[in-house]
Parts: structure tokens; sequence; C-alpha cells
């Protein structure tokens, strides 16, 4: 694992945008994996702002997303659709038939997850994905769990993960308890992947993921064996290490 220190979550989210624009420079049909959350916010806000400076070309990208909640709809604001629709996608000039997520509409779990790693086999599997790194060390809705899942599946979220989300929905009862998910295998699969941490919040488990014990009780600790892997992260985020 190779560690970049930044000063806060601006600096963060610059440089976490570099290494992707580069990616996207050096292969302008490259794969990118996408993620969701708040802490990506700023480095897709940092890609708009180069789109916008006429140094990126989104036009021949290609993306996958790590998951999408399960029964809620693309138009629903706190669909993972809606979100990178809002945060990246209705900005820049990506053409949106190259676009991939989840089905979150799909009732049939079996069916929806089987038709997604078709997606993410067909365009080729990502040149450069995106993490970020959930409280408990979930990558991805990757939850601590005594196995490692392989593709993409459809998983019950946790009761810290489901309360952790609960401050974009009006109510506990409103938040999907269920998610589809790329798998670890699927993740890995990877050439490159890079993770944004940020706040003394996720200090303790970035420790965990760096220098604990490789375990699906911390799901992120598999990174570890990955062969290239940045961890883009601030002062506070680490803090601990």
């Amino acid at each position: 694992m190779r560690i970049i220190r930044a000063k806060d979550y601006d600096d963060m989210s610059r440089k976490a945008a570099n290494i992707i624009a580069a990616q996207m420079i050096m292969k302008p049909d490259c794969v990118l994996g996408l993620a969701t959350g708040s802490t990506p916010i700023g480095t897709y806000a940092q890609l708009v702002d180069a789109y916008n400076k006429g140094d990126l070309d989104f036009s021949t990208i290609t993306t996958v997303n790590l998951d999408e909640y399960k029964g809620i709809t693309k138009d629903n604001d706190q669909s993972y659709y809606y979100f990178m629709n809002d945060n990246l996608f209705s900005k820049v000039n990506i053409d949106k038939a190259r676009t991939f997520l989840p089905d979150g509409m799909e009732a049939d779990s079996k069916k929806a997850c089987e038709e997604y790693d078709k997606i993410v086999e067909k365009v080729g599997g990502q040149d450069l994905q995106l993490l970020g790194l959930g409280h408990n060390g979930h990558i991805g809705f990757n939850e601590p769990s005594d196995v490692f899942k392989s593709g993409t599946h459809c998983v019950d979220l946790t009761e810290s993960t489901i309360k952790a989300n609960q401050r974009f929905f009006a109510s506990y009862d409103d938040v999907p308890k269920q998610a589809y998910t790329m798998g670890i295998k699927t993740i890995m699969s990877a050439k490159k992947i890079l993770v944004v941490v940020s706040g003394a919040d996720k200090a303790a488990i970035l420790k965990e993921v760096v220098e604990g014990p490789i375990t699906p009780a911390v799901q992120a600790s598999i990174l570890q064996l990955h062969d290239d892997v940045t961890i883009v992260a601030d002062e506070a985020a680490l803090s601990m290490l």
C-alpha cells in the first residue's frame, strides 16, 4: 500500500482527483470503478472543475459503480444513481449509456447480481477502482462477515451502516435495509485501487485496515494483498498510524 498524506479534506479531494485524472489521460477509454458516500463528493467536484477548465474529457470513459440500494428507484434523491448523476454525470460530457450501477429495482436478487457481474466482465473490469472506507471497515457494502464474498451479491446492511446512512433520509425506517454490492473478488480484480479516507472518526478503522490482520471481519483489510493500492487520507484519518 502507498499512503499519501493530505492536509485536510479539500487537499485529499484534490490529490485523489489528480490520480483519477492521470488515469483518464493515460487511457482515455479506461473503465473507472466509482464509489458513493460523503467522502468522494469533493473528489468528484475536483474532476468536474478540471472538465470545466478543458483539462479532462469523459466522452470515452466507462464507469461501473460499487453498489446500489435494493428497492429504491433511480429518481429517488437517495439512490446512488441519483447521487452519481447529481455529483458527476450531469456535469461532464460522459455517455450515460456507458455508466453502470446494479439495478436496485430488480426484486430477484440472484438475477440482479448475475446481470451486474456480466456487465463488469463485458466492459473489461476496472482500470481504477475508487473506494471509500466505512466505519466498520466495509468497502462497497461488503459488511463485516466470516467470509469474503466474491461476486456481486445482496447484503443485509448492519445496524451501524443503517445508522450512518440515516442522516440522508427522513427517518430510520426510510433507510433501505438491503443493497446490491460488488464482491471483494470483483473489487480486487481492479488494476489499481484508490481509497479516500477523511476525519478522525476513521482513524481507528484505517489503522486496522493498514496494520491489522487480514480478516473478513474488516473487509477492507484484504486490500493489503493487492499489488497497486493508494490510500489518500487527511491528517485526522492518519492520526493513529
